[in-house]
């Protein structure tokens, strides 16, 4: 089997097991409501080329579900010594992209504890139904994060963390932040942008209208996440 075969296997199974995870949660209320999620990108110097990937992407958090109710979106990223921002929320794509167009990674250590304090400040003003990682590595206390993933859990406010490449220790932390905040895990490759697009677009459904929506999104979707979601039943 080619290298290309046994990655186009690898990916189908990332799906798999990420849409299994998803439809597992816990219902989310639809009813057209517009759902706030909470997009966070870790901006560090390693994380260019994924930061100009993802920009190109983010729409389908918006087209994915404009028939569920739409989206609310708030970018939150960090990046350099100690810098975290995170903007105010945007229902349109091109608000989305005009925002991610502003910002250059800069070289600096990670920062997912300052993310996850935030998505916890947010949801306890208004409900954020769910959280968007996508990041490489951890280089802070695991503690520390799996205390702040734990309230998210209690909040009912999953994070949902996209890992790219295959550091062990950040796909053990990644993994356990997603597990006690009642989210999922997902690996992906900056080679494969159909996975992460798949991924993101999953996540948007489930935000707007819960696991039922995204069952009846995979049915219309591509014939590899029909496959995929066929092999889940």
């Amino acid at each position: 089997m080619s290298d290309k075969e046994l990655r186009t296997r690898s990916d189908k199974q990332s799906i798999d097991q990420f849409i299994q995870q998803v439809r597992n949660l816990p219902t989310q209320a639809g009813g057209g409501s517009r759902g706030r999620l909470i997009f966070a990108l870790d901006a560090t110097a390693s994380r260019e080329a994924t930061w100009d990937q993802a920009c190109h992407l983010q729409s389908e958090l918006f087209l994915a579900t404009r028939d569920l109710g739409g989206l609310a979106i708030q970018l939150a990223y960090y990046r350099g010594f100690r810098e975290f921002k995170a903007t105010g929320f945007v229902t349109e794509t091109g608000q989305l992209l005009n925002l991610m167009n502003g910002v250059s990674c800069r070289g600096g250590r990670t920062q997912i504890s300052r993310v996850l304090a935030h998505a916890v400040k947010e949801t306890r003003v208004e409900p954020v139904r769910a959280v968007v990682f996508i990041g490489d590595c951890c280089e802070e206390p695991v503690d520390e994060l799996c205390h702040s993933a734990g309230e998210l859990g209690m909040l009912r406010t999953p994070v949902f963390m996209f890992h790219e490449g295959g550091d062990p220790h950040a796909r053990a932390v990644f993994q356990q932040v997603s597990k006690l905040s009642g989210g999922a895990y997902a690996p992906f490759d900056r080679n494969s942008p159909q996975v992460l697009k798949d991924l993101m677009a999953a996540v948007a459904v489930y935000a707007s209208g819960g696991a039922k929506a995204l069952e009846d999104f995979s049915s219309r979707s591509s014939a590899e996440v029909k496959r995929l979601t066929r092999q889940i039943r």
